[in-house]
């Protein structure tokens, strides 16, 4: 049997078979303590002889009475504390006492007075031993759960720095939560005292949080580098702990922290990695004082991408967007950013002028347009109207299992709706087209991954015909695996989860995937696309693959939260394997060929990618159209098979939409 097991199969016991035992116990450390006592005072480690029975008795006959009036057995040995040894000593106290003026004063024959002494002493370590040792044997399975039912949180700050001690300022003030030490890595200020609050080691921190109570550790630590951060965070993993960040340092400095302040660790602690700085040359070449259109504005790129866009200065941004919601929400932000508004409580007041103001008021002009990517006219308008110099394409589908279930949908929006706007950028003579792509559109399983391998064969297609002259629009791709905090990402799935008690869905137990943060994708296409010549294919590093379970189970811990496992059957969270979804790979990849070449970015890499002939990709892409006229499902397969020849498809064919006409045969290339 395990000791989980065995653990678990003590706590089921009923409650008086438990008193039982430990009375039991209790009885055995008495008669020990007794033994012991003699053995030490006369030297002889034999039986009891004569009248050295009384000693036993008179132990026994005051201890036992005294432990059950004061509550002893009671008490649940797992969840005792400071409170349940004061008691304990205060019993001791009375029993020393009584136990003193029966053997010391009043003695026994055949008994050394000294015992008198002895024995309290060796009875209270034993039976104080056996209460710590069955609390932190037992009090692991309860003990998170213990820590945060508590009213008031516990609280380490990680740096007694500047930030560090403003910080528990703030918290002290304002009684949130209880500041209980500093961790810092300076060994001359450990041991000392800041504000009468103890500065600790970084050294044994789960003893620490565990002798402590602590629910909480707050980094404040603004100076440390990526590295240290993540060297910090996994030294926390386990410890049953939430981590979280101090607030701004305007709100520090004001003292008004509270605990809704303190944020918990964004993505890049969640991947350990560190964010290469941005190249302001390369962010600004295609954007200041231009005029930047983004087609999927609304969606988790398209909306990070027009963010830092706004922070260099283009003449105007057009927002395009097929979701109306998802518009207003990007639109309405823009707007805030622009004109510096902080007052939140205007939010929703869509009559107040200083909520709205006219786009006459903004530094950049912003125009929203509620289209489709897959509606020629209407784009043709927007961008003859508009006049853009640049256009970033990150309108898609891009949810494998949906598209994977709507197949002609997915391929009329992923694959004629970049072939819509690539030509109508050519044809209103846009100078850059960046399409967002993916590391899924390497040797595919999946409809959503060869349909952007075939929307980057239409760039790659056009961008042969611009070097021969024939228009000047440059094409380029930029490829990117997942990006934490995006529509359809884990985390945000997980999050949702673990706040609902879990259990944590999972595919599969070896799943990994390429990560970066939102911004850090966003900020690297802006770059790649002042790189492009025409035709290149951007590869992103995306650093090292991430094991999805090693991820679920990071985010359960940073929560202050325990796996549920065979290992910790009481745990909080379960992480449940559902099984591989329709058209999902264990393992994606971002190159389909080899040799990458180097960029002047140490991030982004250009691929090199075979590709078919404009002429060629035509009178395939006029078969692909007749497919999904027809809706026929096992013809569509058979086109993505050849326009890409390294999709694989692992699941069934399904159709759960229509048909109809998507390619523009009179458009001009």
């Amino acid at each position: 049997m395990s000791i989980s097991a065995t653990k678990q199969s003590l706590l089921n016991l009923p409650r008086f078979i438990k008193r039982g035992l430990v009375i039991f116990s209790d009885t055995l450390i008495c008669v020990l303590s007794v033994w012991l006592a003699f053995g030490l005072r006369l030297d002889q480690w034999g039986y009891f002889q004569n009248q050295q029975w009384v000693v036993f008795l008179v132990a026994f006959g005051f201890a036992l009475p005294l432990f059950v009036s004061f509550g002893l057995y009671r008490a649940i040995f797992r969840y005792v504390g400071t409170a349940a040894f004061i008691s304990l000593t205060r019993v001791f106290a009375i029993y020393t006492g009584l136990f003193f003026a029966v053997l010391t004063l009043y003695g026994v024959d055949g008994v050394p007075r000294s015992i008198g002494v002895i024995q309290p002493i060796l009875l209270f370590i034993g039976i104080g031993a056996s209460r710590y040792f069955v609390r932190h044997w037992l009090g692991d399975i309860n003990n998170i759960q213990k820590v945060f039912h508590r009213a008031q949180p516990i609280a380490l700050i990680y740096g007694a720095g500047s930030a560090g001690r403003q910080l528990a300022s703030g918290l002290t003030s304002n009684k949130d939560m209880l500041v209980k030490g500093f961790i810092d890595d300076d060994r001359h200020i450990q041991g000392s005292t800041i504000n009468g609050i103890s500065v600790y080691p970084n050294t044994g921190l789960e003893d620490l949080i565990q002798r402590l109570e602590v629910t909480d550790v707050l980094l404040a630590i603004p100076s440390a580098n990526q590295e240290r951060r993540s060297q910090i965070i996994a030294s926390l993993n386990g410890c049953g702990v939430r981590v979280r960040t101090l607030p701004g340092l305007l709100d520090l400095a004001a003292g008004r922290v509270r605990i809704s302040d303190l944020h918990y660790l964004d993505m890049n602690d969640l991947l350990g990695r560190a964010v290469v700085p941005p190249e302001v040359g390369l962010l600004e070449k295609n954007i200041l004082s231009q005029v930047v259109l983004v087609t999927g504005a609304g969606g988790s790129i398209g909306s990070e991408l027009c963010r830092q866009i706004i922070k260099f200065s283009p003449k105007s941004l057009i927002l395009i967007d097929s979701s109306e919601h998802a518009l207003y929400l990007i639109h309405e932000e823009l707007k805030r950013a622009l004109i510096g508004l902080e007052d939140e409580s205007l939010v929703g007041d869509r009559d107040d002028p200083a909520y709205s103001p006219s786009n006459s008021v903004l530094p950049i002009q912003l125009v929203p347009c509620l289209a489709s990517v897959r509606d020629s006219d209407l784009l043709l308008k927007i961008l003859k109207t508009h006049k853009p110099d640049t256009v970033f394409h990150a309108a898609a589908y891009k949810h494998v299992p949906l598209v994977e279930q709507n197949p002609a949908e997915g391929i009329r929006n992923n694959v004629f709706g970049t072939l819509i706007c690539a030509q109508v950028s050519v044809e209103c003579g846009v100078s850059n087209f960046i399409l967002v792509s993916t590391d899924k559109a390497v040797r595919p399983t999946n409809v959503m991954g060869a349909s952007k391998r075939i929307a980057e064969l239409v760039l790659q297609a056009l961008a042969e015909v611009s070097a021969k002259g024939d228009h000047s629009t440059n094409f380029s791709m930029v490829r990117f695996g997942n990006v934490l905090g995006s529509s359809g990402s884990v985390a945000p799935l997980f999050t949702a989860q673990i706040a609902a008690g879990g259990p944590i869905t999972l595919t599969h137990p070896e799943v990994t995937r390429y990560f970066m943060t939102i911004p850090e994708a966003a900020q690297l296409v802006i770059q790649a696309s002042a790189m492009a010549e025409g035709g290149d294919v951007f590869v992103l590093d995306m650093g090292e693959p991430v094991r999805i379970y090693d991820l679920a189970v990071k985010m359960v811990y940073l929560s202050g939260l325990l796996v549920k496992d065979e290992v910790h059957p009481h745990g909080d969270i379960e992480i449940k394997v559902t099984g591989l979804r329709p058209g999902e790979k264990l393992y994606e990849e971002l190159l389909i060929g080899d040799d990458p070449q180097p960029t002047p970015h140490p991030k982004i890499m250009k691929a090199h990618e075979e590709f078919l002939s404009w002429v060629e990709l035509q009178q395939e892409l006029e078969k692909l159209n007749l497919a999904l006229v027809a809706c026929d499902v096992q013809l569509i397969r058979e086109m993505l098979k050849k326009l890409v020849p390294g999709y694989q498809p692992n699941s069934d064919a399904v159709n759960w939409s229509g048909g109809g006409d998507f390619l523009n045969h009179e458009r001009p290339i």
